[in-house]
C-alpha cells in the first residue's frame, strides 16, 4: 500500500487551504498513492475560534475535498469542523470568560475520508484536548465511535491528535480490524512536545500491532520566526511507524508531501510475534 503524508501548514482562509491539498493530492496521485492523508485542522488553522467560520464554510470544504478526491482519483483524508448538532445562535458563539465551563459544544472536530466519487465518512475526535492549559472541550463536542473505513481492501484505523496519548482506543481499532491506524494533528509545541510525538506514535504502533501514519501540520515556525508554538499549530515531523516500532519514514518541519510504501505483511508477522493484545488480561 502505497499513502501520502500531505505535511502542510493550514491557514484561517478555507479556499487556500483547499487549494493546498488540492495540490498536493495531485502530486500524490501522480505518485501512485492510494490516499493521501492531512493534519487535523486542514479545513482551519486552529489559531483563533471555530463557530463563526466553520458554520460559514464547512459545506465549501466538504465539496471541496469531493472534489480534489474526483479530480485526482484518490482518497483523500483530512481533518475539519462541522457544526455539532443543536448548534446555537453566534450570539452566544463563545464562552465569555474562563469560569464559564458550561458553554454548549458548538463544533464537532473530524477526521473526512473522502474517495473518487465523492463517497464519504468520517470519524469525530473522541478526546479532546484539555491539557497544557488548553481546554478544546469548552466549544468541541467530542465523538463516542471508532472510525474505521476500508481503503483498497486495507482496514483503516481513525484517530486524532490528542487520541495518541489513549492506548486502549487503539488496541480497539486493531482488534476490529485495522491494520493501519491514521494519526491526523495539529500538535502543540513546546518542551519536550517532539520527542513526546515520536514516542507516542511508536508505542501506539507497538501496542497495537499496527502501522501508525502519524500526519502532523508543518511547525508555523518555518513561515514566522515569530510563531508562537506552544499553541496547537503543528509542530511537523509527521511519520510511519512499523509494527515493530521501526521508523518507516519522518519528515522535518517544513511543509512537505512524501510518499511511502507500507509492507502490510509486517502486521501479520508482528502479531504472531509479539501477539501483545491475544496475551492482554481482562482486555488491558
Amino acid at each position: 500500500m502505497k499513502i501520502a503524508l500531505g505535511q502542510i501548514l493550514a491557514t484561517r482562509d478555507v479556499e487556500e487551504n483547499l487549494a493546498m491539498l488540492d495540490a498536493a493530492a495531485e502530486q500524490a496521485a501522480a505518485g501512485n498513492a492510494s490516499a493521501v492523508v492531512f493534519p487535523e485542522a486542514s479545513m482551519l488553522s486552529l489559531d483563533g475560534s471555530l463557530l463563526e467560520l466553520t458554520a460559514a464554510h464547512h459545506e465549501e470544504w466538504e465539496t471541496g475535498l469531493a472534489q480534489i478526491a474526483t479530480r485526482h482519483q484518490i482518497t483523500v483524508i483530512a481533518g475539519g469542523f462541522a457544526p455539532a448538532d443543536g448548534l446555537a445562535s453566534e450570539e452566544s458563539a463563545e464562552p465569555e470568560d474562563d469560569d464559564d465551563r458550561d458553554a454548549t459544544p458548538r463544533v464537532v472536530n473530524q477526521i473526512r475520508v473522502v474517495r473518487p466519487g465523492g463517497e464519504h465518512s468520517s470519524y469525530t475526535k473522541i478526546h479532546l484536548y484539555d491539557a497544557f492549559g488548553f481546554q478544546e472541550s469548552r466549544t468541541v463536542a467530542p465523538g463516542d465511535a471508532l472510525g474505521l473505513v476500508d481503503i483498497d481492501g486495507v482496514r483503516v484505523g481513525l484517530t486524532c491528535c490528542y487520541d495518541v496519548r489513549f492506548p486502549k482506543l487503539f488496541a480497539e481499532l486493531s482488534r476490529a480490524g485495522a491494520q493501519v491506524i491514521l494519526v491526523p494533528a495539529s500538535w502543540a509545541g513546546g518542551e519536550g512536545k517532539v520527542n513526546q510525538w515520536q514516542l507516542l506514535t511508536s508505542a501506539r504502533a507497538l501496542d497495537s500491532n499496527t502501522f501508525v501514519v502519524a500526519v502532523d501540520q508543518a511547525d508555523p515556525r518555518t513561515l514566522n520566526s515569530d510563531a508562537d508554538w506552544t499553541r496547537p499549530l503543528g509542530v511537523g515531523h509527521s511519520r510511519v511507524v512499523s509494527p515493530f516500532g521501526e521508523t518507516v519514514a519522518e519528515l522535518g518541519a517544513a511543509a512537505r508531501l512524501e510518499i511511502v510504501e507500507i509492507d502490510l505483511d509486517q502486521v501479520e508477522r508482528a502479531r504472531t510475534a509479539i501477539p501483545v493484545l491475544d496475551n492482554a488480561k481482562l482486555g488491558y
